[in-house]
């Protein structure tokens, strides 16, 4: 072919080669951008198959190793008899690797660098392959091979060259917004994890928390939580898979293993195939390939370690993927410690609230049985005198109905001291169930916090009866009403002189004149009532009492 000929070639080809540039730029999806690119590739140079390999520059110091494969005109069949990706450290491959020049070859059968093609693997003759470069590093390379009507010109080189340049801009640019969107995803996924360990249930719930987020995050196979052991390993303690996780649960790194030290040490670890390396001692590593292992700490202190392994001959985790899953573990460990914390001050407030009601019970419960004993005890001594005639009276028979007339005083005074201890014990327990945390729904619990309160001002807790189902009876429209009169009943208890007592019922067992079922609020205290107070004589304390219906009148 004439010089005049090549020329008519490729200026017949430029509308084709400025489409092609157009589209690998248009797409910022990076896989889809690839394709596109040796798709395009192929067709502008007419080659039956085309491959574009990317390199992973962290398969070594020396080496590169390929870490995708994205093929055109190789059926689905072929492509699955190939098998998995070539190592990139033998053949065409790894000449390309090794000189990131453009190459062209016009008989592979001459040439000895051609030899070792896996089972499968269509026939070849022509080859053309040039690098791609993103900035100022070897992306990946571009194969083309199988040259329809002869092998490929310099013409071809030259094509396939201005599209690998323009190739390169779209892929930066891919990477650049594909980079965005995955640090925007793992920023979303860190505040999502704090929220949720922050009103997580346990410290169990917790690290599963944070072990099923970064499996999603970084598309893993399984998420786990490993912590060291009294032994001197490490032990999987929390894990999340699409499958059960229970066989990864108890899996342990034994002491002395190679890896131990740097991840006891809270240095991150990447594994290229957990199946094969040598530093990986735990029984399920035969399932996993790439994989991370992070260090959960914060301020010095080792946590734990994320492990985040994905299927055998999986992706290979890329240095952005790397970078945020090391960001994340950071912002987890610090949540961990801070839901830690909350938890503890929650446990602290129940103590807290659990011997303030101990007191509660030991000042109003035991000291009224005790009381109560003693009265019990003293009744039953005069009971023994009058029945053995040592009474004091005018004879036996009076001294006889005297003391069955002190027995029954006493035993109906006991009664009710029993009945009201009762009342007692049973607000405890309803002040006991109520989280002290959470603001109270029920009446009960909103009355057990009004007179919690007064009680702060008062010096002493008021005492509380409830009779009836209160919860049930009153609603809303009634209960908005009774609380503002407690409240008012009890501020102005505090600010009278002499309050050593105060005393609520709720009961709810009532009736109003007209028949209609009623609440009814009784608020009482020991206090001095002022001249102009108007509730109550003075001297013998102050009573309120507030009625509301909650019900209709009977035939209504």
């Amino acid at each position: 072919m004439s010089e005049d000929d090549g020329t008519a070639a490729g200026g017949a080809r430029l509308p084709l080669l400025l489409e092609a540039v157009l589209e690998v730029g248009t797409e910022l999806d990076l896989p889809a951008t690839l394709q596109r690119i040796v798709t395009r590739a192929a067709g502008l140079t007419g080659a039956r198959y085309g491959a574009l390999g990317v390199l992973d520059l962290g398969g070594g110091p020396d080496r590169p190793r390929l870490r995708d494969l994205y093929t055109t005109g190789l059926p689905a069949a072929a492509r699955a008899r190939i098998g998995g990706l070539p190592d990139g450290h033998s053949g065409l491959i790894g000449a390309l690797i090794d000189d990131p020049r453009p190459l062209r070859i016009d008989d592979l059968t001459t040439d000895p660098r051609a030899r070792g093609l896996p089972p499968g693997h269509p026939p070849m003759r022509s080859f053309l392959g040039v690098p791609i470069h993103v900035a100022d590093e070897v992306f990946g390379n571009l194969y083309l091979t199988g040259k329809r009507g002869g092998p490929f010109t310099e013409e071809d080189a030259q094509l396939l060259r201005v599209l690998a340049s323009q190739a390169g801009i779209a892929i930066g640019n891919a990477r650049l917004y594909g980079a965005a969107r995955l640090r925007e995803r793992w920023i979303e996924g860190a505040a999502a994890v704090t929220t949720a360990l922050l009103t997580a249930g346990s410290a169990t719930d917790a690290l599963v928390t944070v072990a099923e987020r970064a499996r999603l995050l970084a598309d893993a196979a399984a998420g786990a939580i490993l912590q060291p052991t009294r032994a001197g390993g490490m032990e999987i303690v929390a894990a999340s898979a699409p499958d059960p996780a229970g066989e990864l649960l108890g899996a342990t790194i034994p002491p002395g293993s190679a890896i131990l030290d740097q991840l006891l040490g809270g240095e991150p670890v990447f594994i290229t195939d957990s199946a094969t390396d040598p530093r990986m001692a735990t029984p399920v590593r035969s399932r996993f390939g790439p994989s991370m292992m992070l260090p959960l700490q914060s301020g010095g202190r080792l946590i734990g370690t994320l492990a985040l392994p994905r299927v055998r001959g999986g992706r290979p985790y890329s240095a952005v993927e790397r970078t945020m899953a090391a960001r994340f573990a950071s912002h987890a460990a610090l949540a961990l410690v801070l839901a830690d914390a909350q938890t503890r001050r929650e446990r602290l407030a129940v103590y807290e609230d659990r011997d303030r009601i101990a007191r509660d019970l030991h000042d109003l419960v035991v000291q009224r049985l005790f009381a109560t004993g003693l009265m019990l005890e003293s009744t039953h001594r005069r009971a023994e005198r009058a029945a053995d005639g040592d009474a004091p009276g005018a004879g036996t028979g009076v001294a006889e109905a005297g003391a069955a007339r002190t027995v029954r005083n006493c035993l109906a005074f006991a009664v009710d001291e029993l009945e009201s201890t009762i009342q007692e014990v049973r607000t405890a327990i309803l002040a006991l169930q109520q989280p002290p945390a959470d603001a109270p729904t029920t009446l009960r619990g909103r009355v057990l916090r009004e007179t919690a309160a007064a009680g702060a001002v008062l010096g002493f807790p008021p005492s509380l009866r409830f009779l009836g189902a209160v919860d049930t009876l009153v609603d809303d429209p009634v209960a908005g009403p009774l609380l503002v009169v407690l409240r008012r009943a009890l501020s102005e208890a505090a600010h009278r002189t002499g309050v050593t007592r105060v005393a609520v019922a709720v009961d709810v067992t009532t009736f109003l004149p007209d028949g209609r079922p009623c609440v009814r609020l009784t608020v009482r205290d020991d206090g001095t009532a002022s001249a102009d107070d108007g509730s109550g004589p003075r001297g013998e304390g102050t009573a309120l009492v507030w009625r509301s219906p909650i019900g209709p009148a009977p035939g209504a």
